[in-house]
C-alpha cells in the first residue's frame, strides 16, 4: 500500500526538513510584527464558488457531500477562511491586521516537480490599509523569507505587475472589466502554450497576440513606482523585476500582483500573492470593506529549490544538526551504574537537554556509534570511575572530566557548548 498519488509519508528526516522550513517562516513572519491564526481544513463548497474567490481553484476542489447532506470541500488555499475570519470580527482588532498562517492544504491538480496535491502552505496577510507601503512591507517580507533559506539576488526575482495596468490595457481594446478575468487566464497560460492556441483563445476578444507581446515588452509600469522606492529604500530594490506577464490565476485579485522564480533550474514559481481590496467586502455581503494584500508559499517545490542551491542545501544541513533528535548520548561503560545513569539522564532532562542512551547492556563502541547515529554532539562517559565522568565532543574527540555533580552546572554555564548542541 503506498500513498494516494500526490499525497506524501513523512518520515523523521522529512518531517525535520518541514520542520526546519515552518521555523525560518514563522520567525520571520514575527520579525514583521505578524501573528498565526488558523481554520478549519474543511470548509463549505460555497466559500470557494462566492464572487471573485473562484477562478481556476473551483476546478481543483475536493469536494464531497458530508453526513449532514452540506456540500464541503478540502481547503484549496487559505485566503478565503482568512477573509470570512476578519469579516466575522474585524472591529475587534486593530487595523491593519498582520497575520499569517501555517495550514495544509489540498489541490486536485496534475502532479509534478514542486506541486502535489496535499502540500503545506505559508499565508502571509496585511489588512486595513491599500497604500503601497503595505505592499511593500508584505514583499519585503518574502524576500527576507527566501533570504532567511540562504538565497540571494542570484537565485531568485520577484516579478512584478499590477491588474490595474491590465484593466487600462483591456479599457483601450474596447474590453469589458467583467471579462478581465477570463483574458487573464489567457495571459497567464501563454508561457506555457502554443502561440497558435494563444492566438485562438484572443479572437473572442479582438486582441492579437503581436499587441497582446507588445504590452507584454513594456518595462516600465509606472503604478508600482511608489513600490519600487519603497524596496530600494530598504535595499532591496535588487530582488524584483517589474513584468506585466505576472498576472495570477485567481480572480480575486485587483491591484499589484508578483511571484518568486527561481533562476536556476526548471520550477515552477515559489511562491505568489497580491493586493484582493474587494474580497472581503463580497464575503461578507458588504459588512466588511477591508483591503488587502498577500502572499503564500507552498513547501513543496521550496524544499526542491534548497536542494537544487548548494548554499542552501549547507545551510540547511547545518539547521538540521544543530537541530539533532538528541545532544547528549550516555555512554554506560559499566553496567552496574546503569541506575546512576539513568538518575543523571533524568536531571539533563528536566533541565531541558535532549538525552539518549542504550536501554539495554551494549559494547561501549557500539554506543558510541548509537551517539552519532542520532546526531549527539557529546558522549557522557559512566563508568566504574563514577561518579567522576568523561565529557567527550564527538566532532574532535576532545575530553573533559567532571564530576557527575558539576555536570549540569558546566552544561548550563559553558555557552559554546549550548551553541553547538
Amino acid at each position: 500500500m503506498k500513498p494516494l498519488p500526490g499525497f506524501r509519508d513523512l518520515f523523521p528526516e522529512d518531517f525535520a526538513r518541514r520542520i526546519y522550513l515552518v521555523n525560518r517562516w514563522r520567525e520571520t513572519a514575527r520579525r514583521y510584527g505578524f501573528v498565526e491564526f488558523d481554520g478549519p481544513t474543511l470548509e463549505s463548497a460555497e466559500l470557494y464558488r462566492k464572487k471573485n474567490s473562484g477562478g481556476e481553484i473551483l476546478g481543483q476542489l475536493y469536494e464531497f457531500t458530508d453526513k449532514g447532506d452540506r456540500p464541503v470541500a478540502l481547503r484549496p488555499e487559505v485566503t478565503p477562511t482568512l477573509a470570512r475570519m476578519v469579516a466575522e470580527r474585524h472591529r475587534d482588532y486593530p487595523k491593519p491586521l498582520r497575520w499569517f498562517n501555517v495550514g495544509t492544504c489540498f489541490r486536485y491538480e496534475r502532479q509534478q516537480r514542486g506541486r502535489l496535491r496535499e502540500f503545506l502552505q505559508f499565508n502571509c496577510d496585511l489588512l486595513g490599509d491599500a497604500s503601497s507601503a503595505s505592499d511593500a512591507e508584505v514583499v519585503a517580507l518574502l524576500i527576507d523569507l527566501l533570504r532567511s533559506f540562504g538565497l540571494t539576488h542570484k537565485e531568485f526575482v520577484i516579478r512584478l505587475s499590477n491588474r490595474q495596468a491590465w484593466y487600462e490595457f483591456l479599457g483601450g481594446h474596447g474590453v469589458e472589466k467583467e471579462r478581465a478575468g477570463d483574458f487573464l487566464n489567457i495571459v497567464d497560460k501563454m508561457e506555457r502554450e502554443p502561440a497558435e492556441k494563444t492566438e485562438e483563445k484572443l479572437v473572442p476578444f479582438g486582441i492579437s497576440l503581436a499587441s497582446l507581446r507588445e504590452f507584454l515588452e513594456c518595462s516600465k509600469i509606472p503604478s508600482l513606482d511608489p513600490l519600487l522606492a519603497d524596496l530600494e529604500a530598504r535595499g532591496l530594490r535588487d530582488f524584483v523585476r517589474p513584468d506585466l506577464g505576472v498576472v495570477r490565476g485567481l480572480a480575486y485579485y485587483t491591484g499589484i500582483v508578483f511571484e518568486a522564480f527561481a533562476l536556476q533550474g526548471n520550477l515552477r514559481a515559489i511562491a505568489g500573492g497580491g493586493r484582493y481590496d474587494r474580497l472581503l467586502k463580497d464575503l461578507s455581503d458588504g459588512s466588511a470593506d477591508l483591503p488587502a494584500v498577500g502572499f503564500g508559499v507552498g513547501d513543496a517545490v521550496l524544499l526542491e529549490l534548497i536542494n537544487e542551491i548548494p548554499a542552501a542545501k549547507v545551510q540547511e544541513e547545518a539547521a538540521l544538526k544543530a537541530d539533532a533528535p538528541t545532544q547528549l548520548y550516555l555512554v554506560i561503560a559499566a553496567e552496574e551504574r546503569r541506575l546512576s545513569a539513568l538518575s543523571l539522564a533524568q536531571q539533563l532532562r528536566s533541565a531541558g537537554w535532549r538525552v539518549a542512551f542504550s536501554l539495554g547492556a551494549e559494547r561501549v563502541g557500539k554506543q558510541f556509534g548509537a551517539a552519532e547515529v542520532y546526531g549527539a554532539a557529546y558522549a557522557v562517559v559512566i563508568g566504574a570511575e563514577w561518579p567522576r565522568v568523561k565529557v567527550k565532543r564527538l566532532a574532535d574527540r576532545h575530553e573533559e572530566e567532571l564530576m557527575e555533580g558539576e555536570l549540569l552546572a558546566w552544561l548550563q554555564e559553558n555557552r559554546n557548548l549550548k551553541a553547538e548542541i
